[in-house]
């Protein structure tokens, strides 16, 4: 069928969900785990999200019944079976990282012990590095590195928010975390700790006055974690925030323009 016809009967399932069609929700999700469809994709120099996408995916919780998977001496009881077919899209993957039917994974990306939940996207050349996530929905674009115990969080309601974007390039340091439809930008290196959310405060430190923002690390940023104090009735308090020190230098060569970044601010990764 048409992706306007696809779209339509989903939706038509989302307003009448008594009579949800599941061979419309099973063949979205079969492109979400085929890449041929995204749940957001860029969109001049913005993002679109594809609402009906993300209406899918909740959907498809509905249709599904639990049912037990097992895996060598590993075994599940869930809704939604495993991703597989990897050495078909010449994906790595290292025992025992985990990703959700529904999910994309481009050729050349690297998981070593992770978990990557349905609706995600995740661009070539990318590594998860170990015990970190990918949420439902997020969407993390070409040759990122998301360090160990990196947390991309999931966005799946309402159908219309946008997910957690990681644009091109971007280095994500340990235990960093991005949730809440945050996006960092390409190029962007985010330090070890630094905690995104959408009610973060972003202060840029880099001029004479400092600048604040939300929601948005703009590309090739260097950003480590910070506190400014806030007023509360018993007390000042350190309040975390997120500081953008510096700027990436462009650069044809990415891996030596991460390196030049960590030794110019000795940012922690």
């Amino acid at each position: 069928m048409s992706r306007a016809e696809l779209a339509e009967r989903i939706e038509r399932s989302w307003d009448e969900p008594d009579r949800i069609d599941g061979e419309a929700v099973e063949e979205a999700i079969g492109l979400l785990d085929r890449g041929e469809v995204r749940v957001a994709e860029p969109d001049g120099d913005g993002w679109r999200v594809n609402d009906w996408a993300k209406k899918a995916v909740l959907l498809y919780f509905k249709v599904r019944d639990l049912e037990t998977t097992e895996v060598g001496p590993f075994e599940y009881h869930d809704r939604l079976p495993l991703k597989r077919g990897y050495e078909e899209t010449g994906v790595r993957v290292v025992p025992p990282a985990t990703a959700r039917y529904g999910a994309y994974l481009s050729p050349d990306v690297v998981l070593m012990p992770s978990y990557v939940n349905i609706g995600a996207w995740i661009g070539p050349g990318t590594m998860v590095d170990t015990w970190a996530t990918v949420g439902s929905c997020a969407q993390v674009g070409r040759r990122v590195h998301l360090s160990g115990g990196v947390g991309i969080g999931g966005v799946l309601e309402p159908p219309q928010a946008s997910p957690v974007i990681i644009e091109d390039d971007a280095f994500i340091g340990s235990r960093a975390i991005v949730v809440e439809g945050v996006r960092v930008g390409a190029g962007a290196v985010l330090g070890a700790g630094v905690v995104l959310t959408a009610s973060t405060v972003i202060v840029d430190v880099t001029g004479a006055k400092a600048v604040e923002s939300k929601g948005v690390i703009p590309p090739r940023s260097v950003v480590i974690p910070g506190y400014r104090p806030k007023a509360f009735p018993a007390g000042k308090y350190g309040v975390p925030c997120a500081l953008v020190i510096g700027q990436r230098k462009a650069s044809t060569d990415v891996k030596t323009s991460l390196n030049e970044a960590l030794r110019e601010f000795g940012v922690a990764v």
